[in-house]
């Protein structure tokens, strides 16, 4: 019996120490671009629009102002989580919410499932006032915090 106890010891060290490294483990954050957009209305060329630019957000932009219902893409504060980066992009034709777009976003399962939830409740809504999606808390609430920042700097 004396014997046995010595040998359990460094066992038990051994087991410790390879524990060590699990407990210490975090995974790195990773952030996508997915696209998720209800059907927006397309442009259209007329000779007011014939010589216009598009840019990369697809909103048309001429040397005049744009008239009141043609499509403005705003996108809203970077939001820094632990689980990674989330922005969105908005596109209001008029007053309209017509179209929500993740920039960036957690590479997760849970957040997967979570931006068409937010995105549909946002353009139901037409505001940021949308409920959280169960499993992807602190996403939905970084969601809701750059949507309500691109509401609000879209002015007019």
């Amino acid at each position: 019996m004396p014997g046995k106890i010595p040998r359990a010891v460094p066992v038990l060290l051994l087991s410790v120490a390879a524990l060590v490294p699990l407990w210490r483990f975090e995974a790195q954050p990773h952030s996508t671009t997915v696209e998720v957009a209800a059907a927006a209305p397309e442009a259209t060329s007329s000779p007011e629009t014939s010589s216009a630019e598009t840019s990369a957000a697809g909103t048309t932009t001429t040397g005049a102002p744009p008239p009141a219902n043609a499509a403005k893409a705003v996108t809203g504060s970077l939001i820094r989580t632990n689980h990674g980066d989330v922005q969105v992009q908005v596109t209001f034709t008029g007053d309209k919410i017509t179209s929500v777009r993740m920039v960036k976003q957690p590479n997760s399962a849970p957040t997967r499932k979570a931006v068409p939830i937010l995105t549909q409740e946002t353009l139901k809504a037409q505001s940021a006032d949308v409920d959280s999606v169960s499993g992807a808390t602190t996403t939905s609430a970084a969601y809701v915090e750059s949507l309500q920042a691109a509401i609000d700097a879209k002015g007019d």
